[in-house]
């Protein structure tokens, strides 16, 4: 039965009547699917096959260097080649993020990797590679790793809502995991070891396919363009701009710095651990292998287990986690020459910086406008990556003082430092929604 405009009356529902909204004419679109679950497996899609690329590419260069030169100041100018481009790139690629389509700059930054490749593919199957060109590609190389990462992870807000944006994190940060520290350098040893034109034209293809891939998402990925009639903005401005973000939010700071100094004490690890591990714990190279692993399997780890850890101690107690993971990876070295505790303090710093990184990521996407976004990124991880060097290079130089396990301390208590700031400034409504639903 339904109610007429007559007051007091009914009267059965005559079946030519329509019902719902177009009972009033009211006839309302149907609102589109929600495309967040495709384009976060795209998105996934794209970060496991490029990681993959960019693993066996990262052992691919040192490896042919070692094999054009004797030097070894020339051999590590092919990893400083993939790396420089943040420190040169990274603020002015910021600004090109945020102002053309972020999937067109991912493209762009596929074909420069295809183009590098290519021109590499072809130097060695005719016998004319040299360290010339191999440095040149490694340029290439790295300023497109700078704008994908940078395009890649503003995209991300535009291409997933928010509700799915920690679940889609954690998986592309698993994936990284995999395809540079596991898939990437083991199919990579046995590509070379086959040829080395292979292992190139392998790369090329596969970062080919990654780029193909982002034919599959769905939206638009251009920054909001400016009002008509707004002035043209210099590039130093626009750059000054995402700097600003970065220094006056108070959260947005603390985890940025919060990272450097992680990082930092990162690169001294890793710097030391070779020398640490041969002359104090003595051990042979699958041992040596074995304690790496625990970085690797701890980030998976952690991206599996993520979205179940924030909901048992909330993002702010996961991320503190991460900080007391890097006391522990730090201090054991200078506690104890056991294998297995050394590698179980491994195991923790990877899985507390999976549980940072997805996290953080999230954050940011959630709390940095979408026209800021690339400027933001650029800076934040400028200030990241530029402390992975500086604290190689310091740790280096103190070990010759000092000693490794004296050092091992150092950086250790350097780690601790970063627990009361952290939790002076970042609170719990921070984060609110940074966990998956």
């Amino acid at each position: 039965m339904t109610i007429t405009s007559t007051p007091g009356r009914t009267e059965p529902k005559k079946p030519s009547e329509p019902e719902g909204p177009e009972a009033h004419g009211d006839r309302r679109p149907v609102p589109p699917p929600d495309p967040s679950r495709r384009n976060g497996a795209v998105l996934v899609g794209f970060t496991a096959v490029t990681n993959l690329a960019d693993g066996v590419m990262r052992l691919a260069l040192p490896l042919l260097a070692v094999r054009l030169t004797d030097s070894p100041a020339l051999v590590t100018t092919a990893s400083l080649a993939l790396t420089l481009p943040w420190l040169l790139t990274a603020l002015h690629i910021g600004v090109v993020v945020d102002r053309f389509d972020r999937r067109m700059l991912l493209w762009l930054a596929g074909a420069a990797r295809v183009a590098a490749m290519g021109g590499l593919f072809a130097a060695a199957v005719t016998g004319h590679l040299t360290l010339g060109r191999l440095l040149a590609a490694g340029a290439v190389l790295g300023v497109a790793d700078v704008l994908a990462a940078t395009a890649g992870s503003a995209l991300v807000p535009a291409a997933v809502t928010r509700e799915h944006r920690p679940r889609v994190n954690a998986w592309m940060v698993g994936a990284e995991t995999v395809g540079q520290e596991f898939a990437g350098p083991f199919v990579g040893g046995l590509l070379l070891a086959a040829g080395t034109g292979l292992a190139l034209g392998a790369i090329g293809v596969t970062y080919a396919a990654a780029a193909l891939l982002l034919v599959l998402l769905a939206g638009r990925f251009r920054p909001a363009a400016p009002a008509p009639g707004t002035p043209a903005v210099p590039v130093n401005t626009r750059i000054a701009e995402g700097l600003r973000l970065l220094w006056r939010d108070p959260v947005l700071r603390t985890l940025s710095l919060t990272a450097a100094a992680l990082n930092a004490v990162w690169g001294a690890w890793l710097a030391l651990m070779p020398l640490h591990a041969h002359q104090a714990m003595g051990l042979g190279p699958g041992e040596y292998g074995f304690l790496l692993s625990g970085l690797g399997i701890g980030g998976l780890v952690g991206a599996a287990t993520v979205t179940w850890v924030n909901r048992l101690l909330g993002p702010r107690r996961a991320m503190l986690a991460d900080l007391l993971g890097t006391c522990a990876m730090t201090a054991l070295p200078a506690l104890t020459t056991s294998l297995w505790a050394v590698a179980a303090g491994a195991f923790l710093g990877g899985m507390g910086g999976t549980l940072w990184a997805v996290n953080s990521r999230t954050l940011t996407q959630h709390k940095v406008p979408d026209a800021l976004l690339g400027r933001y990124t650029a800076a934040s991880r400028l200030l990241c990556y530029g402390a992975l060097p500086i604290g190689t290079a310091a740790a280096g130089l103190l070990a010759e003082l000092l000693g490794t396990r004296t050092v091992f301390a150092v950086i250790s208590v350097l780690a601790l430092t970063t627990v009361i700031p952290f939790l002076r400034r970042v609170k719990a409504a921070d984060l609110t929604g940074t966990s998956a639903p």
